[in-house]
């Protein structure tokens, strides 16, 4: 990975996939989307009407949240990913072309391969921005990511966003400081716990949906 956090994996076994890292550690795999899916769905939810929408997501995983948000938003969207390692992109048009279904293609979408942290800038410029960044803001893989989060990455995220804009922000697992730290930031909160795939079982993972006073 780019600027450190050491390197990623791609294992597959039949039709299933997944992306590791060091020391064995999964950050994703193909058979669970759903709280990936609800990152996009929940958010389109809450801007539903807004003409020509603008919107960032930042990681682009496997897929599962740009699929999402090209059903829900749209054919007047502007969809944005940033992607910081350029190899999860080849995998996307590569060994995982299926999973990806093709949302890479979409006239409304562009890939920029980069820090998103640089295309989270200016004054009102996105109507949504969606994070899901190195397992949410207690971080695994690389320690800068952790700057999305802080109280200057929040005012950034804040600023960027047009008025009743929303950051939408993806976590494993709950974190309470930060609930607090969104809602010190300007923003009306909602924090869901959604499934990461259908049955009992299966983990809950935790979104954030912050919309700028």
């Amino acid at each position: 990975m780019p600027g450190g956090g050491g390197a990623l994996r791609l294992m597959q076994r039949g039709q299933e996939f997944s992306i590791m890292a060091e020391g064995g550690i999964e950050l994703m795999n193909s058979r669970l989307s759903g709280s990936e899916q609800a990152l996009a769905d929940l958010t389109a939810q809450r801007l539903a009407g807004r003409p020509a929408p603008r919107v960032l997501i930042g990681g682009l995983g496997m897929g599962f949240t740009l699929r999402a948000a090209l059903a829900a938003w749209p054919a007047d969207a502007r969809i944005e990913v940033g992607e910081l390692v350029p190899e999860v992109v080849d995998w996307a048009r590569g060994p995982m072309a299926a999973v990806y279904g093709g949302c890479l293609d979409d006239p409304r979408v562009t890939i920029a391969v980069g820090d998103v942290r640089e295309q989270i800038r200016g004054e009102g410029v996105w109507d949504a921005i969606l994070l899901d960044v190195d397992n949410g803001p207690e971080g695994l893989t690389r320690r800068a990511n952790d700057s999305l989060y802080d109280t200057a990455g929040l005012a950034a995220a804040r600023a960027a966003l047009k008025p009743g804009g929303v950051l939408a922000v993806w976590s494993s697992a709950p974190h309470a400081v930060f609930s607090k730290r969104v809602r010190s930031a300007g923003f009306d909160v909602e924090e869901l716990k959604v499934k990461a795939g259908p049955g009992r079982r299966k983990a809950s993972h935790v979104i954030w949906l912050a919309a700028k006073r």
